[in-house]
């Protein structure tokens, strides 16, 4: 995202480790979530328009807000078909689905199209799945999906009283990049930044500390 004169640039962060490999697939394989909880987690499809407006439907008005960053009240049928007509490569997007085979978290980047190795994110849990770890498990999911297309860095645009979002992306390496009004900018790499912060990502890995955080 550019610099608009009115606001404040910081300096670029680690990032997340490249070559770290998920510990699960993409493919609907069940993830155990850190309260013991299971979801699948796959790549959204063009016939999920209605597990997504069912999500969206059991969003808390605050969450919808820290999401849109405004109010929102539905999502129209071109939105929910922009959502889930999705080509994998400059538009991903994977949903967690509950035992019962509902939608209760989504995780997207699209590429930017004059920077095209990097994306910006938008990861969305519904209310009662907030706080067990699903939107970090999104995202280092995201992460791996994003750098097998060629991606390298992540922006993020967060609503500043969205506490949860700022700790998961800062706990994931991002940086505050940009602060306007009420929005911050952050950027995750997806490559070490620096060759020192290898060693350290690894340890954190190894003993689980990165992702065991949200």
């Amino acid at each position: 995202m550019a610099d608009d004169g009115g606001r404040r640039r910081w300096r670029r962060g680690a990032g997340l480790m490249n070559g770290f490999r998920s510990r699960a697939a993409v493919s609907g394989e069940v993830t155990v979530l850190r309260d013991g909880s299971r979801v699948a987690i796959r790549q959204v499809r063009s016939t999920d328009a209605a597990l997504l407006a069912d999500g969206f439907a059991r969003l808390s008005p605050q969450s919808r807000q820290q999401r849109f960053l405004g109010v929102k009240n539905h999502l129209t049928v071109a939105e929910l078909r922009y959502l889930t007509n999705v080509d994998h490569h400059d538009h991903e997007a994977l949903g967690a689905l509950s035992r019962d085979g509902r939608g209760v978290g989504v995780a997207r980047f699209i590429r930017d199209t004059e920077n095209p190795d990097s994306a910006e994110i938008a990861i969305t849990i519904v209310d009662e799945w907030q706080g067990r770890g699903l939107g970090t498990k999104l995202l280092e999911l995201l992460s791996d999906r994003a750098r097998a297309e060629g991606i390298v860095r992540f922006t993020a645009t967060v609503a500043a009283d969205n506490i949860a979002s700022i700790k998961m992306v800062r706990n994931a390496g991002g940086v505050l990049i940009a602060s306007e009004r009420a929005v911050l900018e952050y950027e995750i790499w997806l490559v070490p930044w620096r060759d020192e912060h290898l060693a350290g990502w690894m340890r954190e890995l190894d003993n689980g500390s990165v992702w065991s955080k949200i």
